[in-house]
């Protein structure tokens, strides 16, 4: 059972709070939580020719940069496939003719709230918008085959946890027959 929050820190993405708490043994227990103001969306780009297009950025957390899948925020209040279709656009220029929910998953849900939505986009084209970076980031493109991808997240090269599980879901789709036929070609050929 939850008692009172007490909101130790807050800015427009998430609120960190501290909670005197009955744990499940009926024993008193504090815990710390992070609370996020926003879906976390993951959008796995395949192109018809078994391709997918990567972004490359720094991330601040770990002092890392990232080759990972178009990630991003999307509020709470907001249809999760209109976040999808937006970071799709803002961070590759691409827009897609057939969208897939394919995963819904729970981040570190020892100390966050944090939930994902995973989109498979297919049918892409350029939508000439391009990328729109705010004044803290910096991205870059590529793309790849899908199998290159997947061996290089399964070596431990690509690590971003929504990637790897993105990857590894559309790889259950193709071998599964969930996708189409010439699509499943492409990718694992």
């Amino acid at each position: 059972m939850r008692g009172p929050e007490l909101v130790v820190y807050e800015n427009p993405w998430i609120r960190v709070s501290h909670h005197e708490a009955t744990a499940p043994t009926g024993r008193p227990a504090q815990y710390g939580m992070v609370g996020f103001k926003n879906l976390a969306i993951a959008v796995l780009p395949l192109h018809d020719d078994g391709t997918v297009t990567l972004v490359g950025q720094s991330r601040f957390a770990l002092a890392d940069y990232s080759w990972e899948i178009p990630e991003g925020g999307s509020p709470l209040g907001e249809d999760p496939l209109d976040g999808a279709r937006r970071e799709l656009a803002e961070e590759t220029g691409l827009v897609a003719a057939d969208w897939r929910q394919v995963m819904s998953v729970q981040l570190s849900n020892s100390v966050t709230d944090e939930r994902a939505i995973g989109y498979l986009a297919l049918g892409l084209s350029e939508g000439g918008a391009g990328h729109h970076a705010d004044d803290t980031e910096e991205i870059a493109l590529a793309r790849a085959p899908f199998r290159e991808v997947l061996d290089a997240a399964l070596a431990g090269h690509l690590q971003d946890v929504l990637t790897v599980a993105m990857l590894l879901r559309a790889y259950h789709m193709a071998r599964e027959g969930a996708l189409p036929d010439a699509l499943v070609r492409a990718m694992l050929g």
